[in-house]
Order: C-alpha cells, then structure tokens, then sequence
C-alpha cells in the first residue's frame, strides 16, 4: 500500500492530483451541513445518481441519504490509485461516501465507468435488481468534455464557444493572476452539434427509457437535471452559446419525459436551475472564474451565498422529496438560482464588471476565496488537515 506526503500540483484550472484526507473531510463537511437541516426521514427511498463524485451530483446523493436515509447507487467516471499517482478527487469523495454512508447505518454502492456507454447502463440495471429494487429518484449530473455515442460509436468533443459572433471579454489568466481579454471565435456548426451530443439531454433520455424498459422507476418516481442560466455577463460565452444549446437540448428532452413519466407512472421529471459554483468545469470557461470572484465577494457580504450542498440541502429539503410540492417558474423550472439573480446582486456585479482591472480586481472580489474553493475541490487547503502528514494513496 502506497503511502505518501501529497502536495498540490496545480497550474491555471488543472490540477493533477487529490488529498484523500482532504478529500474524506470535504464529505463530512457535507454530511454536517446537511444534519443541520433536519434529521434523515424514513422513507425507503431509493436514488440512482448518475455523476456522483463531485460537485452538485455528490452534493445530491449526500442530502438524499442524510435528509431521507436513501439506499443509493452512485455513477461516476473517476480513476483509482495507481503507484506513486493519487486517485481523482471524485474516486476519494466517493470512497468517503460509501465508508460514512455504511457507519451511519445507510446503504451506499457505487459503479465506476462510461455512464454513456450501454455496457454501463446494463452493469447498473443489473445492480439496481439486486440492491435496491425500484428507483424512486434519479439525479442526472453528468459534467463530461467527451461522448463515445452508444449507437452510432462517434466522438463528441464538447466545447465552450459563442454562436454567430466572436466573443471578445475580460478574464482572470489563472496562471499569471492578471485580468486579460479574451477572444474566442464563434463554434462551427459541427462543434455545436457535438456540444449537444455529449452535454444534451439525449443520454438521460437513454438511461430513463433503459431503467423503464426493465421496470425499474417507481410510482410517482422523479427525475431531475441541473443546468444554469446566470448573468447576462456570461451568456454569450454559455447561455447563447454552444453549452446554451445544450441545455435548451436538455430542457425540450425533460418536459417530453415528464410527460411520459406523468402518464406511465404519475411521476415527474424537473430542471433544476443552480446558482454558479465552482468546479473544475467552471474554472475552464473564460469570463466564469472572475464573474465567480465578483459574484461570491457579494453574496458572502450579504450571508446569501450557496455552495453546492447548500442548493441541494434546499432542493431536497424545499422542493423535492417527501410530503413536497416543488414551486416551479412558468417554463417548469426550478430556480435555487433565485439568490444570485436578486435584482441587487445583479445590479452590483455588473457595477463591479465595469470597473474591475488587475490593479484592483483583489478589492472587488473574493479572487482567494475561489483559488481555495478550487483547492479544496482536491482536497487541499481543507481546515483541519495536516498536509505534512504521509497518507494512504490506494483506498479501496
């Protein structure tokens, strides 16, 4: 078994290695969070979470199993220890997960793998029928650069660009920690129709249509899916760009399985709209990670800012889950976005954005709080551990 001193290897928004102690501390962070919100129902609810190992997708299992004692199947794409390497932050979340999960008397089995693939799909329907039963509540949180097609065996290749226009704005350079311009050429139309393949909402309708077939989704079962919106400052670069289309992809795909899964079964299948957070998807996106800066420097000021086990502490708390009716917009929505949209913060950031430049930016926004919110997606700079210390690298 390998034991090592583990340091940050960090350049811009790649980071190539994880703490598992770092890590470990990030889930019980969670999990304490969300025992402030009440204590776990029971419920006999099972959840399958497709993207399971970071982010909201972690988030979602976490306030599934200690808001209503859930029995979870967790999905995820993550890389195990491998001789001197550490394994990927998301294969110590989950690892995390399944130990506190078990030592609090809840049921928790992950699968690692292609979730696009038909081979995955088939090994988790084979899981489901032998540790769960029926589903009660899927969660699709699946953030992937890339898509083999199950069909057709094409490559998609996401990629973060505007439509029709260039884009010309101002970003945090990561590595130099100076405001720069940025220039991004418009997508092609191939570039778009690949971003829908692999971000779109097509995949869910495979895994929803899969779990169907087998009889699998509960009566009254749920399904839900998370995108964004935000400022009107990034949507040339995400809402009326290339990942924008596939959203709007994912958003037709779930009132059409809400419709069937209304008829089949009387259930329901919902778009979530999230605030931003950051992850290492979101780092990569220019404009973000400074707008992120700027954002959270406000809501912190004003006691409003939400990380991800906050929105889906409110989400299963508030909207979906037992006894719960959720409120939606006009188009069907559901808006844990409401804080970073208030009509102030807004109003605020966009004063800032105007105004923000290198000799100034650190006094406009909260630029360290996001260069340790990226570490601790890693586990490091997480209070309460000795980074000094050797660790075991190869958990299983």
């Amino acid at each position: 078994m390998a034991v090592q001193v583990v340091k940050p290897r960090i350049r811009g928004f790649i980071c190539t290695n994880a703490h598992p102690v770092g890590c470990d501390q990030n889930v019980r962070d969670q999990i304490d969070h969300i025992k402030s919100v009440g204590s776990p129902k029971s419920t006999n609810l099972n959840a399958l979470v497709l993207g399971a190992s970071t982010g909201y997708g972690l988030a979602s299992r976490v306030a599934l199993t200690w808001l209503y004692g859930a029995k979870s199947i967790g999905v995820y794409y993550e890389r195990p220890a491998d001789g001197k390497r550490t394994a990927t932050a998301g294969y110590y979340n989950s690892y995390a997960l399944r130990k506190l999960a078990q030592a609090d008397g809840f049921f928790a089995s992950d699968v690692n793998g292609d979730a696009f693939s038909d081979d995955l799909k088939q090994e988790t329907i084979d899981r489901i029928k032998q540790e769960l039963g029926k589903i009660d509540v899927l969660v699709y949180s699946l953030a992937s650069p890339r898509r083999y097609h199950p069909r057709t065996g094409a490559e998609h290749q996401s990629v973060l660009k505007p439509i029709g226009e260039p884009f010309r704005g101002k970003t945090v350079d990561l590595t130099r920690e100076v405001i720069t311009d940025v220039l991004i050429e418009p997508a092609t139309e191939i570039e778009v129709e690949d971003t829908v393949a692999v971000m779109g909402g097509e995949d869910l309708e495979m895994w929803t249509e899969a779990l169907l077939s087998e009889d699998l989704l509960a009566t009254e079962s749920t399904v839900v899916a998370y995108t964004y919106i935000g400022h009107e400052l990034t949507w040339p670069i995400y809402r009326d760009g290339t990942i924008g289309k596939a959203k709007e992809d994912l958003e037709a795909r779930i009132n059409a399985l809400d419709a069937k899964l209304s008829s089949a079964l009387g259930g329901h299948a919902y778009l979530s709209v999230n605030k931003a957070v950051i992850t290492q998807a979101s780092s990569a996106i220019p404009v973000v990670p400074l707008y992120i800066s700027v954002l959270y420097d406000i809501m912190n000021a004003q006691g409003i800012n939400e990380d991800p086990i906050g929105q889906m502490g409110r989400l299963f708390s508030e909207h979906l889950g037992s006894g719960l009716t959720p409120v939606l917009d006009a188009d069907r929505r559901l808006r844990l976005d409401d804080r970073e949209l208030r009509a102030d913060v807004v109003a605020e950031v966009a004063r800032r954005w105007e105004e923000v430049n290198t000799e100034n930016y650190l006094d406009l926004s909260d630029y360290a709080g996001f260069k340790r919110g990226f570490r601790n997606l890693f586990g490091f700079d997480v209070d309460g551990v000795d980074y000094d210390e050797p660790v075991q690298i190869e958990l299983v």
